[in-house]
């Protein structure tokens, strides 16, 4: 009896399973003030990694992503160029965004991922707010997918360029928000 009830509870435990992100459908984007009127948003570059999922159990779940930055685009070459630059990412030194998410809980219907995020060549912690989609199971194999969005401080990462505007205010603001859009397979 007690074997029926230990086997019975293993076949109901779900275990991680490991997807591969989807670059071909997956985008990280970006949104920042400009002048203090408006927002200029951009796409940062192709996102690859890996992402180990347990909707029954999110604790067991994990994300290790990278964005490569050379494909910045603001549809504005000049822009992307300075972006680029050491003025900005520096990508001749720093070419990848990486997250390594190792937290996973729900607050709420929210679910939260937190981890490690590395810009520029420095490591902050910081918290995703992310959408999961339901499981989609079909003979290529599983798909999930996910829009995970936070709030950052350019400055925490060493984004410090800004230039004075002679009306007051500055040219660039702080904060920037990313929304990732992204879609994952399991073979």
């Amino acid at each position: 009896m007690r074997k029926t009830i230990l086997l019975s509870l293993l076949a109901s435990l779900a275990f991680a399973e490991t997807y591969s992100i989807d670059s071909a459908h997956t985008a990280a984007n970006f949104a920042v003030r400009h002048m203090m009127v408006s927002n200029v948003r951009g796409q940062l570059g192709k996102v690859t990694g890996t992402i180990q999922y347990d909707p029954k159990n999110l604790s067991a779940s994990k994300v290790s992503a990278t964005i490569d930055l050379n494909g910045i685009n603001t549809s504005e070459p000049k822009r992307d160029a300075h972006l680029k630059s050491a003025d900005f990412f520096d990508i001749a030194t720093h070419p990848t965004i990486t997250f390594e998410g190792t937290k996973w809980w729900k607050e709420g219907k929210q679910t939260k991922v937190g981890g490690q995020l590395t810009i520029h060549g420095v490591t902050k912690p910081a918290v995703l707010d992310v959408e999961i989609s339901p499981v989609l199971k079909s003979a290529q194999g599983s798909r999930i997918g996910a829009q995970a969005t936070t709030k950052l401080n350019r400055k925490d990462f060493g984004l410090t360029w800004n230039q004075a505007l002679d009306a007051g205010g500055v040219a660039i603001g702080d904060e920037v928000q990313v929304i990732i859009d992204l879609e994952a397979i399991n073979q």
